[in-house]
């Protein structure tokens, strides 16, 4: 098999499961955390490092916000079967970078690896994230560039993969759609907290050596909890989040 074609099946079987790398890079960091300590043996320091890496996370989930709310239908999905394009995007965040959602992606993880404050853990996060996604690029790259042809290859001429270039700016052709970001962001940004709270809770036992749940954290997910039910329950059971021309 030609060089092309592996990396074409690699690229499409690491998109279906997709999903799952942050469930591997999470167990990793839970092992690691098992000689936790606060940083600089400050909690109140580690508390300020805990805001941070929060911050960071949030970034990603903005990034990913931006790009959903202007994205038309049948773009942009998180669906897992196949690739999928019924349209190619080229402006708006997309006349910047060529995969914004996985800029943000990248982002979110990026200050869960950074919570245990081990470099070389971000270093593998890092790593590891190049070499998954480097081939789910590439065989989303083939499917667009084999269905939109010359129009996919003028864009991705002059528009960067990863690293965005801010020069390249075009207005989105659609308005911002709120409705369309909490309709199919509410799982990530419930995922982010979920897992912030248990290596929270994971590195207060490692230095305790007892469970602890901090009110500010248990009031946090508690507020999440509540939004990911009402948007579930919105997005499931009526149309309300619904927005015509989009998915």
């Amino acid at each position: 098999m030609a060089l092309r074609e592996e990396f074409e099946g690699e690229g499409n079987w690491l998109f279906r499961w997709r999903s799952y790398l942050p469930l591997v890079l999470l167990v990793l960091v839970l092992v690691v955390m098992e000689d936790f300590t606060y940083l600089g043996n400050s909690m109140t320091l580690d508390i300020v490092w805990e805001v941070f890496c929060v911050l960071v996370s949030s970034v990603g989930l903005a990034v990913r916000a931006f790009t959903i709310g202007y994205a038309p239908r049948g773009t942009s999905g998180r669906n897992t079967a196949g690739q999928m394009a019924e349209v190619l995007n080229t402006t708006g965040i997309y006349s910047i970078v060529r995969h914004p959602l996985y800029v943000g992606n990248f982002i979110m993880w990026l200050g869960l690896s950074l919570f245990p404050h081990l470099w070389w853990l971000t270093v593998i996060y890092v790593l590891a994230f190049w070499l998954y996604y480097e081939r789910i690029m590439y065989a989303e790259e083939h499917f667009l560039r084999g269905k939109f042809g010359e129009q996919y290859d003028a864009w991705a001429a002059k528009t960067p993969p990863f690293i965005p270039n801010v020069k390249l700016w075009r207005p989105p052709d659609l308005p911002f759609s709120f409705r369309n970001v909490l309709r199919r962001e509410y799982n990530g940004f419930f995922a982010m907290i979920v897992t912030f709270f248990v290596l929270e809770v994971r590195g207060d036992l490692a230095v305790e050596g007892r469970l602890m749940v901090e009110t500010g954290w248990l009031i946090l997910l508690g507020v999440s909890f509540v939004v990911w039910i009402v948007l579930r329950t919105l997005k499931r059971k009526t149309a309300l989040l619904d927005v015509e021309g989009r998915q």
